[in-house]
């Protein structure tokens, strides 16, 4: 598709969303010293923690991250890029009651990491748990409704990945809440609940720009 420069603006935001979001936390968890971080039993939340000290009543852990500046700075760049990509593509992935709802659903989600950056759970552990459930509450479940999006909009072409996409990310939820690793530890099944999303844009926001000339009319396709 040729993309107007709006478009491919809101693109570019998601495909710079994951990546962020990814490296942040490879290097912020490289930063610990005794104990060294593992995405199995940590929490992505451990690495934007501000203080050092045991955390968590229901898994008593030892936290301190010296970077996580880094990691919340990180965190906050990615609210931006989810949310700038969301507002920029906005009529372009289609219209109507589903779209609609799926794309508020997943604004509010962008809401989530921006609370999470600006609230560490050792800061205000009230919002920052406000924002882990806009994430991987709210959020997931508008991922989940973009898979049903009407045929007529460009959403629906990529059905499966975002139905795939959805149902991962709530299943993960589901088991984290629920304090089940599944084999990936607590940490790892996080992860299962938070990253489909921000992959999820980096993956559509690569196929809109593949996608052969079609003729848009505020989001409702016609191949030629």
């Amino acid at each position: 598709m040729n993309l107007n420069r709006i478009g491919r603006i809101g693109a570019l935001c998601w495909v710079a969303a994951a990546p962020v979001f990814l490296v942040a936390s490879l290097v912020t968890g490289l930063r610990w010293r005794q104990p060294t971080y593992s995405w199995a039993t940590n929490n992505i939340s451990d690495l934007g923690n501000v203080h050092c000290g045991v955390w968590d009543t229901t898994r008593p852990r030892y936290v301190c991250s010296p970077w996580h500046p880094v990691m919340n700075a990180a965190t906050l760049a990615t609210a931006v890029l989810l949310a700038a990509g969301l507002l920029l593509t906005w009529r372009l992935l289609g219209r109507g009651v589903v779209v609609r709802s799926a794309q508020t659903l997943l604004l509010l989600a962008t809401g989530g990491y921006a609370l999470a950056a600006l609230y560490p759970a050792d800061v205000d552990e009230n919002l920052h748990v406000l924002g882990a459930f806009l994430i991987m509450g709210l959020g997931n479940v508008g991922l989940l409704l973009a898979g049903f999006a009407p045929g007529t909009t460009l959403l629906a072409r990529w059905r499966r990945l975002t139905l795939a996409a959805g149902l991962t990310a709530l299943a993960g939820t589901v088991l984290f809440f629920a304090q089940q690793g599944v084999g990936i530890g607590v940490g790892g099944m996080e992860r299962v609940a938070v990253l489909p999303f921000p992959l999820w844009a980096c993956c559509l926001a690569v196929l809109l720009a593949e996608t052969p000339p079609s003729r848009v009319d505020h989001g409702v396709v016609v191949p030629l």
